[in-house]
């Protein structure tokens, strides 16, 4: 049975305006220079740089820390403009978005980086010395451009034939492939194109000249790659009824084997990527000292020929249809042009107040540098100190980095959680990381130190933590269990 009723529902929905206001927050500052840079690209009424006909007045860094409201979505859409709204000196606010704490002569230093050679693009010159027939050649090719960075081959033989039919009309065999790869393979570096680790190693050694611990080396690696790789060193001996001296050899000579070739050439377009840190702390008479980045500051105004097209329109006697719907397009673009100005002075605002906060948050660190005085901190402790949301402090955080006396540091790495030691003092939990790493890099490596035996020595250092919770801060450190890390 079908019946109407009424039925009042209470929603928070957020505006166009606020969703593309916290993607700004979240910019980091090479991409919101890009973002910047697209914005006055679309909008002839946005303007960078100075703006002579605007007062010199400093512009007031007064805030509500979380007030997004002041970004309206509703825009006036009525074709009855009111110009004097746009042509009024009292609603054109000083928009030269300089900061406090950064000034316009401070010198932006750029990195030249020089152009370099693509790790495809190497080998394929070196194929250029082979003579080949037009269909090998073209195989080699293929077989080249799918090589990864690292230098492997991580697709099958069966898949590359099937893609060369359909994706370049070259009909041919597995056989015809291989002994196309096996040519592939005997490029610089040694070790390419290789399918797997395994191959990758073998590839190496058997370009090297032969001695008995190489020979032996080839023979573990081909007979025995599952039982070496978990070091299980008493197998080996017993399998090969080798001595532990000419175990200990080979290892040392696949120790000096490069998992990972192509790891060494470094792709153009990745190399002319840098990390641009978003602040600035220093250390000033003892006292921390927080700038924000220069291209985090832009100078923007309206575009003063846009404003003059109004104050036209406005002093014009007659109005025609055409006029009307011209002027109603500019205030359009005035619109988004002073929506975006606001939107970069709130942002400019938020990631200064958040990262002031976390600095005096974690006062003792930047003062010293010491990990071991980084105190437990969550989201939530920023956001009640600078009272926004918590979403907001993670946006800030996630991926933007400061410049401090001690490097440069992402900033979600002061992120940490505590617990309790025997004292019932709250630590961070990347203290207690910093602790185990040191009693791992102190173990002796022919004797390891397993979880429990870890989490022991945390509890004579005043750590009650259980070995579960050890093999955890373990893996986040990305070191191997206790068989793994021996050293025979």
């Amino acid at each position: 049975m079908l019946n109407q009723r009424l039925q009042q529902k209470l929603m928070q929905k957020l505006s166009p305006q606020q969703i593309q206001l916290m993607r700004l927050i979240q910019l980091p500052t090479q991409a919101f220079e890009q973002k910047l840079k697209q914005e006055i690209e679309e909008n002839p009424a946005l303007e960078s740089g100075k703006e002579d006909d605007i007062s010199d007045d400093a512009f007031s860094n007064d805030y509500d820390n979380d007030d997004y409201e002041s970004f309206d979505s509703d825009a006036d859409s009525s074709s009855d403009l009111n110009i004097d709204e746009y042509l009024s000196d009292d609603e054109i606010p000083n928009y030269r978005l300089q900061a406090n704490n950064y000034s316009s002569d401070d010198e932006e230093k750029s990195i030249p980086f020089a152009s370099e050679k693509s790790f495809t693009q190497y080998l394929q010159e070196q194929l250029n010395t082979f003579s080949l027939s037009e269909k090998d050649a073209q195989i080699a090719e293929f077989l080249v451009g799918s090589i990864d960075d690292s230098g492997y081959l991580r697709r099958s033989v069966e898949d590359i034939v099937d893609d060369l039919a359909f994706s370049q009309n070259i009909s041919t065999k597995v056989a015809e492939v291989n002994k196309i790869l096996n040519l592939v393979q005997q490029l610089d570096p040694v070790g390419v194109g290789a399918r797997d680790l395994k191959e990758c190693l073998l590839l190496q050694l058997k370009r090297k000249t032969e001695t008995p611990a190489r020979l032996l080396a080839i023979t573990l690696l081909s007979e025995s790659f599952d039982e070496f790789v978990k070091k299980h060193f008493d197998k080996l001996i017993f399998i090969h009824q080798i001595s532990e001296d000419a175990l200990r050899n080979a290892i040392k000579e696949i120790a000096c084997l490069n998992p990972k070739p192509g790891g060494n050439f470094i792709d153009n377009s990745k190399s002319n990527s840098q990390i641009i840190p978003d602040f600035t702390i220093t250390i000033e008479d003892n006292e921390l000292v927080l700038q924000l980045h220069g291209l985090n500051s832009p100078e923007l105004h309206i575009s003063s020929e846009y404003q003059n097209l109004l104050k036209s329109y406005q002093e014009s006697s007659s109005k025609n249809q055409s006029q009307k719907e011209a002027v109603f397009f500019v205030k359009q673009k005035l619109d988004a042009a002073k929506w975006f100005i606001d939107a970069v002075i709130q942002r400019q605002h938020t990631l200064y107040v958040t990262m002031n906060a976390i600095m005096n948050y974690q006062k003792a660190y930047f003062l010293t540098g010491d990990e071991q005085k980084l105190r437990p901190m969550i989201l939530k402790d920023i956001a009640e100190a600078v009272k926004m949301d918590i979403s907001t402090i993670s946006r800030v955080a996630n991926s933007k980095y400061v410049d401090t006396p001690y490097g440069t540091k992402l900033i979600k790495q002061f992120f940490s959680e505590s617990m309790k030691n025997d004292q019932g003092d709250e630590v961070s939990t990347k203290e207690i990381k910093k602790i185990l790493h040191n009693l791992i890099e102190q173990e002796n490596k022919s004797k390891p130190l397993a979880d429990g035996k870890l989490a022991e020595l945390l509890l004579k250092k005043g750590y009650p933590i259980a070995r579960r919770t050890v093999a955890k801060y373990r893996e986040q450190l990305d070191l191997p269990v206790a068989r793994l890390r021996k050293i025979f």
